[in-house]
């Protein structure tokens, strides 16, 4: 089925409605006796400060070394706090949750994106509009998009050598952010991968947006260390460059992919459009959150571990997800639904025992 021409797909949601009511309520409580809201605090801010002004200093300090090494590490530190303030804001942003203002996180991503150099309104459909409402779901979640070289579902084609995916697998995961900035983003400006009508803004006004945000990303990411550096050769900054990423990816993907792929369930879409559960129960079916010993790193991973949370809960900022989680698990109890937390070694080993079970032969 071509990614842009999919039929319609429904949840069933009369019968988690209850379910809903109930977590909705309780969030909604939650709020009214902490007297807060929903978006970004101080904390957040001070937050989106700091990663930025260590982000633009480790970046300038890169500039200014005359060793290849010190170059090295800066130029890598500088990626991997550019991929902190990704996850941090731009996952927020991208729910209209860090600020009120639409416009106001648009313009906060657009800002955000450029040290990663992946166009954050495609990403902004492929996460929200995509991931989100058809998790784990053959042709409609563009995550788990067939790859030829990743079996991610059991619908999909399966060759010899993915009995091997469980060895080679980072590789792949390592390519995640080289293949979005120099392929996906292209495919999906263009419309091979979904509807450009999902876009919020289309032709020129739309080109050029993403544009801006490509060319920028090059100019900071490649050129002015070229011209600022000419002591590197052009070979060693791209190796540099390429490197970077390719350690962003893999941090990125490891933390992330396994919320889905240890709880190893994947749907094909009805030939009625019309999936036999609701979409909450859809979340506690695909979704799963892990923890780490101490919460503080957790709230420095911008709730990245707590992914049921988050897609239970997306319209809450990340700040909240900790009193979510515990509103989460207690009315999980209460229906009487399996709600599912691990640990961070638990799931490096979910994610083995997945990646074998998809890669045998059938």
């Amino acid at each position: 089925m071509p990614s842009t021409n999919k039929s319609i797909l429904l949840f069933s949601n009369t019968q988690d409605a209850a379910l809903r009511e109930a977590l909705n309520t309780a969030a909604k409580n939650y709020l009214l006796t902490a007297k807060d809201h929903r978006y970004a605090d101080g904390g957040m801010f001070f937050k989106l400060g700091l990663l930025s002004i260590l982000c633009l200093g480790f970046y300038i300090s890169a500039l200014n070394q005359h060793s290849a090494y010190l170059f090295f590490f800066c130029y890598v530190i500088f990626i991997s706090l550019g991929l902190l303030l990704a996850i941090n804001v731009v996952h927020d942003a991208s729910h209209n949750v860090f600020f009120k203002s639409s416009k106001a996180n648009t313009w906060l991503n657009r800002l955000v994106t450029i040290p990663l150099g992946i166009d954050p309104e495609c990403w902004r459909i492929r996460h929200v509009v995509q991931h989100h409402p058809f998790t784990n779901i053959e042709n409609y979640d563009l995550d788990i998009d067939y790859n030829g070289v990743l079996r991610q579902t059991p619908f999909q084609v399966h060759h010899w050598f993915m009995r091997y995916q469980h060895y080679y697998w980072p590789l792949v995961a390592a390519m995640t952010f080289p293949a979005i900035i120099w392929c996906f983003d292209w495919q999906d400006r263009l419309g091979l991968k979904f509807d450009k009508n999902k876009f919020t803004h289309h032709g020129v006004v739309g080109w050029f947006a993403f544009l801006m945000i490509k060319g920028l990303h090059v100019s900071l990411a490649i050129v002015l260390p070229l011209v600022i550096c000419p002591q590197f050769s052009v070979g060693f900054i791209l190796i540099t460059y390429g490197l970077s990423q390719l350690c962003a990816s893999l941090i990125f993907v490891i933390l992330i992919l396994g919320t889905h792929w240890a709880k190893a369930t994947f749907y094909q879409a009805p030939t009625d459009g019309l999936m036999p559960h609701g979409s909450t129960q859809h979340v506690f079916n695909t979704t799963l959150n892990w923890r780490l010993k101490y919460p503080i790193i957790e709230y420095w991973l911008g709730g990245l571990n707590l992914h049921l949370t988050h897609h239970i809960y997306p319209g809450f900022s990340h700040r909240h997800y900790l009193h979510l989680t515990a509103i989460i698990q207690q009315i999980a109890k209460q229906f009487q639904i399996d709600y599912h937390e691990i640990t961070l070694p638990e799931l490096f080993i979910q994610q083995q025992i997945f990646l074998k079970q998809m890669g045998r032969v059938e």
